[in-house]
């Protein structure tokens, strides 16, 4: 079977910032109280013509060009996102014919701040087993377009924002992804979620969250899923150059770090000009640590994320 290496990777934030003093005139807040619990400093918003779609087509041709590549080259897109551009069809399509892709096949995946992570593993099993050679990896989302910006336990959280990677199945080689796990449990869907729906509500609705209960399943999944993987894998935590985690508030990366018994200077950080990305998170991170030279060929790569669902990962990745 072929290994899938990551060939390139690519990103993309809108430009408007919107900080923490900017929320301060929004809702009941502070900057000293949102930096305090969460880490984030400031998010990015996106333009009222732009659109998920807009900003994961951005992050792909910026993959393709660290890649050297073209969509002509590229057989498969996945495109996670909670925030698509339309109900139908899916945005992975709008990405398709934007970058020039005419063969092949694209797609959307829905598993909220897991997404990326679940998109990865499915377009590796299409690359091991020989049914794509190129695969285009995308997180996207508008959360922005979702939040009540009169809720200041959820809107201080999120931004937009989108990561791309280029996978190249070859082989003879070390690199590549190597193992993943994959979790969910409906029985916390309720936890966080939207108050809306197409089959429901007919409405979007917005973002409700258990802020204490989060946290507590967050760390507890995400390192526990993380010590298993290792497990199955013969690896220990020594063996990690970098932990990639979603971005989803540094109190819970920093306990998670602390059960993993991974210092933090070994942990890829975004959050604090980013804030929560969603399904584009982990591929932001992982492309910064790429882009400003803390990830390293040969680097071996630890990914986690937890989302709505619940959905929670755990993925290992020899750069």
């Amino acid at each position: 079977m072929k290994r899938s290496v990551i060939t390139g990777v690519g990103s993309y934030l809108p430009d408007k910032k919107l900080t923490n003093f900017d929320l301060e005139k929004m809702v009941e807040t502070s900057d000293s109280w949102i930096v305090e619990r969460t880490g984030i400093r400031e998010r990015r918003i996106a333009a009222p013509d732009e659109t998920t779609g807009t900003l994961a087509t951005y992050a792909a041709r910026a993959a393709l060009a660290d890649a050297g590549l073209t969509g002509s080259d590229i057989d498969l897109i996945i495109l996670a996102t909670t925030t698509p551009d339309e109900t139908v069809p899916a945005t992975a399509t709008k990405v398709q014919q934007a970058i020039g892709m005419k063969t092949g096949f694209a797609f959307d995946i829905q598993a909220a701040c897991s997404g990326f992570m679940y998109a990865l593993s499915v377009a590796d099993g299409y690359i091991r087993t020989g049914q794509v050679r190129r695969a285009l990896v995308i997180g996207a989302d508008t959360l922005s377009r979702i939040v009540d910006w009169t809720d200041r336990n959820t809107c201080v959280l999120f931004g937009d924002g989108a990561g791309a990677v280029v996978l190249e199945g070859k082989s003879d080689t070390e690199s590549g992804l190597m193992s993943f796990i994959l979790r969910s449990d409906g029985d916390y869907r309720d936890i966080l979620k939207a108050d809306g729906g197409v089959s429901t509500t007919q409405t979007i609705g917005h973002l409700l969250m258990n802020g204490r209960e989060v946290f507590r399943q967050a760390v507890e999944r995400m390192s526990g899923i993380a010590l298993d993987l290792l497990k199955q894998n013969a690896l220990t935590i020594a063996d990690i150059d970098w932990l990639v985690p979603h971005q989803a508030n540094i109190r819970i990366i920093e306990t998670t770090a602390q059960k993993l018994n991974l210092p933090m200077d070994k942990v890829i950080l975004t959050l604090a000009e980013q804030g929560n990305t969603s399904g584009a998170s982990v591929a932001m991170a992982l492309c910064a640590g790429v882009k400003n030279g803390k990830i390293r060929r040969g680097d071996l790569l630890l990914l986690e994320s937890m989302g709505a669902g619940l959905t929670w990962s755990a993925g290992l990745i020899r750069y």
